[in-house]
């Protein structure tokens, strides 16, 4: 696509100025727009809050199904296509979409909150079974259930795109059950493309702040907007160089450094902390996951009128729900050539099990010494989360190495993110083109980046990120027409004249 004519294209310039507005609307009245937005946010999760539970659940149930299915070894592509992108590389990219920095950023936060306020009032906090359902719960919300989000809106963009010729949109996705329609079209993608610029800037803004604790706490560097501004700008010329270079350089160099940089510290930190806990909790853990799944899966609270299932679960799941044109069009698009039944135990098994790792390790160190050591890391991360994962660093032997290690892996993270998230962007508002122009790409890179700073000023960061989860409620829908979707559309390629026909 041209450029002339992505200016031309009415989701980049209608996109663009309802961002621009809200954004505007956050700077200058922050504290109303965080009232409206909370408004929004708990209207929805309080009267809809069981539809996403539900969602999620049958989200889960169609891939596990299609992916046993005689419908698993169609390929995601002709026929005759291979992978693009090598297992390991593949992996590193899928955490490129967001997850990792967000996974860095909550890895001690959430065992450590719920260990502090415990998800069920008849545990008493801070106990050994506080930890243990602390555990238990972090590995269901980094689990299958999120990336089972990501994994239906990937698996139906990439089908119809690779499969079917059709354009990598979220609207695309969609057009074998709702026709193809302009005006239907262009909303989803509107809608697409606000949710993933409001999402990845508050993101990245909240990265700005745990980025600068952590260099506080090993340089005595002043934690100030100031420090974060320069943060901002070296984030932003690195991944407008990465962005510059494409997708086969700059984010998959990126991806396979990431991801070995947060196996080598993990491994790091499993030697050096309580090894035999961290296993012993991580086994337990999973047996909590796996014998509580179902439970927490559809656990609300109608008889008691608790808030903490509206607070996390289906606050997590409106975010993955949020994410998932940005996520599941990136996972889509480094997909290509992988059957079906490779690219669901690929994005619904290996990152949620990283994640569990991840969480067992590193929450694992923080919880241990909370019972054991007498450290007051909960205390700690109750008061300010940006430096949980610098408090559990700070008790085991090389703190300042290992912090060194994970600010790299924080800013690389952010990079990536923003690189993947800008090239969606180019790619939504440019028609659906696998290569967008690289001024469409600029200029979503210097918008996201812009618009994390001003809400950092004016304090409207938080606002913009309850505003984005609204977006929740419509893609839920979207989702669940995406299901319709795939079956449709894969059930054409087997029609019995076919049956015999081998991907």
């Amino acid at each position: 696509m041209k450029k002339n004519e992505t200016y031309k294209n009415p989701v980049f310039f209608v996109s663009a100025i309802i961002v621009g507005l809200l954004v505007i609307i956050g700077a200058f009245i922050p504290e109303q727009f965080g009232t409206v937005a909370q408004t929004l946010f708990d209207f929805t999760t309080v009267n809809f809050g069981w539809f996403y539970l539900l969602a999620v659940f049958i989200i889960i149930l169609f891939l596990v199904g299609i992916s046993i299915s005689k419908y698993g070894i169609t390929r995601l592509g002709p026929s005759d296509s291979r992978p693009e992108y090598p297992f390991f590389t593949w992996i590193g990219m899928l955490f490129s979409a967001g997850f990792g920095v967000s996974l860095i950023f909550w890895s001690v936060a959430e065992p450590m909150s719920h260990f502090f306020e415990t998800p069920f009032p008849g545990i008493e906090p801070q106990t050994e079974e506080a930890a243990r359902v602390a555990m238990g719960y972090s590995f269901f919300h980094w689990g299958i259930s999120q990336w089972a989000v990501f994994a239906i809106a990937g698996l139906a963009i990439a089908f119809l795109q690779f499969r079917k010729k059709r354009r990598g949109l979220v609207s695309a996705a969609i057009d074998p059950v709702v026709g193809k329609n302009r005006g239907i079209a262009h909303t989803v993608n509107i809608l697409a493309v606000i949710a993933t610029v409001m999402g990845v800037a508050t993101t990245i803004g909240l990265s700005f702040s745990q980025l600068n604790g952590g260099l506080s706490s090993v340089f005595n560097i002043p934690n100030n907007l100031g420090v974060q501004v320069v943060i901002a700008l070296i984030m932003l010329a690195c991944y407008l160089i990465s962005s510059g270079t494409g997708l086969d350089r700059g984010i998959k160099w990126l991806s396979n450094l990431n991801l070995g940089l947060a196996l080598l510290i993990m491994l790091i930190v499993f030697l050096l902390g309580p090894t035999i806990f961290i296993l012993n909790s991580f086994v337990l853990g999973l047996g909590d996951y796996i014998a509580n799944f179902v439970q927490y899966s559809l656990r609300l609270t109608p008889y008691t009128g608790g808030e903490w299932v509206n607070q996390w679960t289906i606050f997590y799941w409106a975010w993955a729900i949020a994410w998932s044109p940005f996520v599941g069009a990136f996972v889509a698009r480094v997909s290509k050539g992988r059957t079906i039944r490779e690219f669901v135990a690929g994005v619904m098994v290996i990152p949620p099990a990283i994640a569990c790792v991840w969480i067992a390790v590193f929450g694992g160190t923080a919880l241990y010494s909370d019972l054991n050591n007498g450290t007051q890391i909960a205390e700690a991360v109750n008061e300010d989360v940006t430096v949980a994962l610098f408090e559990a660093l700070g008790v085991v032997p090389f703190t300042d190495i290992l912090s060194i290690i994970s600010i790299l892996l924080i800013f690389t993270f952010m990079v990536t993110s923003a690189d993947s998230a800008t090239y969606i962007l180019g790619t939504m508002t440019s028609k659906g083109s696998l290569n967008p122009a690289m001024i469409t790409k600029i200029i979503w890179g210097v918008l996201i980046t812009a618009i994390a700073l001003v809400l950092l000023f004016t304090g409207g960061l938080n606002a913009l990120q309850t505003a984005s989860l609204t977006a929740a409620l419509p893609f839920t829908v979207i989702l669940l027409i995406m299901i319709i979707s795939i079956w449709k559309s894969i059930r054409a390629e087997y029609k019995p004249k076919d049956k015999n026909r081998s991907s």
